[in-house]
Order: structure tokens, then C-alpha cells, then sequence
């Protein structure tokens, strides 16, 4: 049986069909599709229906289903959807804003599937030791790795597909995505190679990583149409999707489906991730229609899955989840059994976490370098100091550069702030200028021991290096400053920050501030935090709604019109946020006044 079936009935309890529902033409003008419920018993042709539209996925939810009440699927699909329906609202609103510190981004191995899918298929595997061309652009100036590359080949150097790909991988696994762009934008005015889709696909999604989704489709507008294959609308429906541009990434699947590309497992993902942190109601459908299309799952299905139980502290569902995976025959890696012991340690599961960790190292703790990264940030979690110092000790002589900053970070956490200091200073004295993300792990140490002071001090010894400030760097300050109590300093650092065209501060940057003026009651700033936020591309969400709606409560004043400003930005309440609208509904009943009336 389809294994998606196995991982929705032993985690829902589903008695799902071969097809629980399938599309039928609406009779409504415009020949559109919407989903219709069916009995398992029903006939169904052989034909292959199209792929649908994300606006009508949508309706496979209860709301749209309950027009066919009494068929057997209605109540499996509700099943269904009731094991996702509350996994926005399990958290609290602090826990809420924790968990949004990597908003807007890929995560680890997201992005690695991502990079790897731009580049050929022959030079995948790529050493290593850095690239002379790596080396020349990294060394280069900012602003002139153009004139650095014009010098480079004036002195005999050859540019080869090869040598290129390992270069751009090389940026890209450093996240140095200006200078990667700048590579291929050279690439292309100078006509060095030439270009095909791959080529193309990735100045596309690096021109979306440091200009935004807009410069991005205006770069697609000059792409030849013979090159504007699958490749060209997965990395940009990928970076809307990093973007949390629900209407934007609904639009590209779409226009995927027009376009006749099959549905595939990484379109399913990335509709996964963005509903993962958008809106977890939506997963059950995307679940439906993979079963429907008869998706395999893959491993990044299932890191989601895992995930999105894991972070409701629904263990015994992220357990079975790992059951099916495996049963399937699909073998967790590194970063699968990293995530579960994460949420293991989250749970207070502290034994069972442990176990995971072990088996991450293995027989030879030394042959498993690259769980390394994983192991200090858990062990840490658990407050395991000592394991924490025999894996750093371990590679203390030559560390590898996230090894160095996960060490500062997990020593952070267990408040041994100079350990952090001394592998921080170690960075810096190994002949490399320490990046905007090296300053920013070391910040974040600082903020979270209230260091207000040593904050200061480093964020002014980073400019005075030359070293830009980037989005991590100004969150890491402005949430110092709001933990220091310095709001109003916080928020004028944000509007700043903002000014600067090179790059988007993180959505937590404004939450932080957002959060602390909703306590406070202070609809004003709070409304105007609200705006600023649109004004800089953050589409409304539910969580910004909820802080907004406190601001209004703790402030005893009416929330008037806020349903209606929800609906419009088709933002659906669930079990919290309807309690919050009724306690600041103006029009609320009372006994008294009942009795007034």
C-alpha cells in the first residue's frame, strides 16, 4: 500500500481508500475544478485527472467536504485534518516567536537539496578543499568581485564548468550569496560559459536571496523561454516558499500545473514547508493530493512530518511517523535523527534523546564528523556539559567552521560565556575575517545572558573590521536591546536597519518589538510595527494578528473591524485567537448587558 497511506492511518487512524476524493468539473461559469467526496466504492475512471490548483486544495478541507456528508471519506478526511487543525495553537505565544528564528529561510538540509539541484549532474560531488576561483573571489573586495575575476583570467587562469561549480557550491554552503551572485551575473555578461537552465535557475534564486522575490521575476522575464523549464519554477516556487509567500508560491504551483509539469515530490515539500509555517490546517491537504497523485513520499516528507509533531510535542506521532519511514525502507540521516532527538530533549525526554544521540556518533565518534555540529547543540539542550567538552575536544585542533560556531553556541547555553569568547577570538586569529553569522552566534550568546554592555562592544568591533552587517546580525541586536528593556532604543534601530536597501530583517525582528508594545498595551506602536512590517514584504499572518489583538485587550480598548481585517487577508482564527476575538469583541455580551438592553 502507498506508504503515505500507512504514515495517515497509524498517525490519524484513517481508513483511507485508494482514493478518497477525486476532482469533477464545477458547473460554474469558467470551467474551473473543486474536489468532490466520494465512497471508496465508488467508480472512479482510469483516466488521470489534472493536477489541481492550490486555491482549490484548499477545499479539501472539512468546510468544503461537508456538502457530502454520510460518505465514508468525509469522516477520514476530518480525521485528518483534525491531527493537523491544532498544531498552530499548541504553543505559547513566547514559545510561537522561538520557533520563528529561522523565518524566511531554508533550513540546513533544505537548502543543500536546493543548491544541489542548480548544479549539473556530473559535478554533484564536489571536493572540499576550496577552488582557486573560490579563494579569488572570497579574497576580492564586496563590491568588485567582477574586476578580481577580469584580473584572474588575465593572468592565465581558465574558467571551466567545473571549476565554476565547485566555486558556486563553495558560496553557497557559506551562504556568501552576494558574491555567488556576482559570479554568475559575470558569468553571463561575459558569456565565460554557456549558460543552460541550471545556470540560469541559479542566478534566478540568488538574485531572489539578496534582491527580493520582485528583481527575482523581473530577472525571469529575460530568460529565454526554451530555458524556462521545470528546473526555472521549482527554485522560484523553493524561494517563494522561504519567502512565506503563501499567495505567490499558490500562484507558481499553479502556473506549474498549466504548464504541464508533472507533480513531484519536491513541489509536494516545498507546499509542505510553507504550510509548515503558515498554516498547519493546510498539511492534511497536501497529504490528500499526494496520495491522490500517488506521491512517494521522500525524506524531506518525512523530516516534516516529524518536525511538525515533534514541535506540538505530539512524541507518540512523531514516533509512528519514524516507525512507517522506516518500514518503508527509508533510513533516517544525521539530520533526521538530530531532529528527533531535538524534540526529544524539548519533551523533557532526556534518556530517549540520549539514545538517538548515540547512535548518531556511532562506533567511531571520530568517523561521524559531520554530526558533530548536531551533537554539541543537543547535548547542550540537555545541559550535558560534559559530553559537550569530549566532543569539542575532539575536533578543538581543527574545527571545521559550524563546528566552531554550533561550540559557541552550545557553550553559550550552558552559560560558560568565556569558552564561547575563547573559541569566538579563535575564529578570528585563524587568518580568516570573521563573517556577519560569526559576530551574530556570539551576539546571541550575549542576548541571552542579558549582556547588554559586551552587545554593544562586539556589534562596534564588527563594523570597525569592515564586516557588514547583515539581517541575523541587526536580530540578534534589536532583540538585546528589547531583553535589555530598551524598547524605544530597539525600535529605532529596527526602523534603521529597514532603511538599509541591502538587506530584509528577519520577521522575529519585528515580533520582538511587536510583542514587547502588545504587553505594554500600546495599540498605537503596535499597529504601526503591524504596517511596517507589510510596508517591507511580510505578508499578514496569524501570529502578528494575535499580538495585535493583545495590544487591544491589554489596553481595554474595542478591537473594532478586526474579524473583517483577518478575513480580507484570509487569515482563518483557530481555537486561541477565536478566544482572544471574543474577549476584544466591542459587541460582546454580558450579563449586564442583557439586562440594559
Amino acid at each position: 500500500m502507498f506508504a503515505l497511506s500507512k504514515v495517515l492511518r497509524r498517525t490519524q487512524r484513517l481508513r483511507l481508500g485508494a482514493c478518497s476524493a477525486v476532482y469533477s468539473k464545477d458547473i460554474q461559469s469558467g470551467g474551473e475544478r473543486s474536489f468532490v467526496s466520494l465512497d471508496s466504492n465508488s467508480t472512479v475512471s482510469n483516466k488521470r485527472e489534472a493536477v489541481p490548483r492550490f486555491y482549490e486544495i484548499s477545499f479539501l478541507s472539512k468546510r468544503a467536504l461537508s456538502s457530502n456528508a454520510g460518505t465514508k471519506s468525509d469522516q477520514e478526511e476530518d480525521d485528518l485534518e483534525d491531527g493537523f487543525s491544532e498544531l498552530g495553537s499548541s504553543k505559547s505565544a513566547q514559545d510561537t516567536t522561538s520557533s520563528d528564528d529561522d523565518e524566511g529561510k531554508l533550513s540546513a538540509d533544505e537548502e543543500e537539496e536546493l543548491e544541489l539541484d542548480l548544479i549539473d549532474d556530473s559535478n554533484k560531488t564536489v571536493e572540499k578543499k576550496p577552488s582557486e576561483l573560490f579563494k579569488t573571489i572570497v579574497s576580492a573586495p564586496g563590491l568588485s568581485i567582477g574586476s578580481a575575476l577580469d584580473k584572474w583570467v588575465e593572468e592565465g587562469n581558465e574558467i571551466t564548468r567545473v571549476e565554476v561549480a565547485k566555486a558556486m557550491l563553495q558560496l553557497r554552503r557559506r551562504r556568501m550569496y552576494g558574491r555567488a551572485l556576482q559570479l554568475s551575473e559575470w558569468l553571463e555578461a561575459n558569456k565565460k560559459i554557456e549558460m543552460n537552465e541550471r545556470d540560469y535557475s541559479s542566478r534566478l534564486d540568488l538574485t531572489v536571496k539578496i534582491r527580493g522575490l520582485e528583481n527575482g521575476e523581473a530577472y525571469m522575464q529575460k530568460i529565454p523561454k526554451s530555458f524556462k523549464g521545470e528546473v526555472i519554477y521549482r527554485t522560484l516556487l523553493a524561494n517563494c516558499v522561504a519567502a512565506g509567500n503563501v499567495k505567490k508560491s499558490e500562484l507558481v504551483f499553479n502556473r506549474m500545473k498549466d504548464l504541464g509539469f508533472p507533480l513531484s515530490g519536491f513541489t509536494c515539500d516545498q507546499m509542505l514547508l510553507l504550510y509548515k509555517r503558515i498554516d498547519r490546517k493546510k498539511i492534511a491537504d497536501v497529504l490528500l493530493l499526494m496520495e491522490k497523485e500517488n506521491v512517494k513520499p521522500s525524506l524531506l516528507t518525512y523530516k516534516i512530518l516529524i518536525d511538525v509533531k515533534g514541535a506540538t510535542n505530539d512524541i507518540s506521532g512523531m514516533e509512528q511517523i519514524l516507525e512507517t519511514m522506516k518500514d518503508e525502507g527509508v533510513q533516517p540521516d544525521f539530520q533526521t535523527q538530530a531532529l528527533t532527538a531535538k524534540h526529544y530533549s524539548g519533551a523533557g525526554l532526556k534518556e530517549k534523546a540520549e539514545k538517538v544521540l548515540k547512535e548518531m556518533e556511532g562506533e567511531s565518534l571520530e568517523a561521524n564528523r559531520r554530526a558533530f555540529k548536531d551533537l554539541l547543540s543537543i547535548y547542550a539542550s540537555l545541559g550535558r556539559e560534559d559530553e559537550v567538552t569530549r566532543i569539542w575536544k575532539i575536533c578543538e585542533s581543527k574545527p571545521y567552521f559550524d563546528e566552531s560556531l554550533a561550540a559557541i553556541h552550545a557553550f553559550g547555553k550552558l552559560n560558560k560565556v568565556q569558552e564561547a569568547e575563547a573559541i569566538f577570538e579563535k575564529i578570528v586569529t585563524m587568518g580568516r575575517r570573521a563573517s556577519s553569522n560569526t559576530y551574530s552566534v556570539l551576539l546571541r550568546v550575549y542576548v541571552d545572558h542579558k549582556m547588554l554592555s559586551k552587545g554593544k562592544d562586539l556589534v562596534k568591533r564588527m563594523a570597525e573590521s569592515g564586516c557588514r552587517i547583515e539581517a541575523t546580525t541587526w536580530d540578534a541586536l534589536i532583540k538585546l536591546y528589547v531583553e535589555a528593556g530598551e524598547v524605544e532604543k530597539a525600535d529605532s534601530m529596527l526602523d534603521k536597519a529597514s532603511k538599509q536597501s541591502h538587506t530584509k530583517l528577519m520577521m522575529n525582528s519585528f515580533m520582538y518589538i511587536m510583542d514587547e508594545y502588545s504587553k505594554r498595551g500600546d495599540v498605537h506602536n503596535t499597529e504601526k510595527i503591524f504596517l511596517k512590517m507589510r510596508e517591507v514584504g511580510y505578508t499578514s499572518r496569524l501570529r502578528q494578528f494575535q499580538a495585535l489583538l493583545q495590544a487591544y485587550i491589554n489596553a481595554k480598548a474595542p478591537a473594532y473591524g478586526m474579524r473583517d481585517r483577518m478575513k480580507a487577508d484570509n487569515i482563518f482564527p483557530n481555537k486561541s485567537m477565536a478566544a482572544q476575538l471574543a474577549q476584544g469583541d466591542p459587541f460582546k455580551k454580558t450579563a449586564i448587558s442583557d439586562i440594559l438592553d
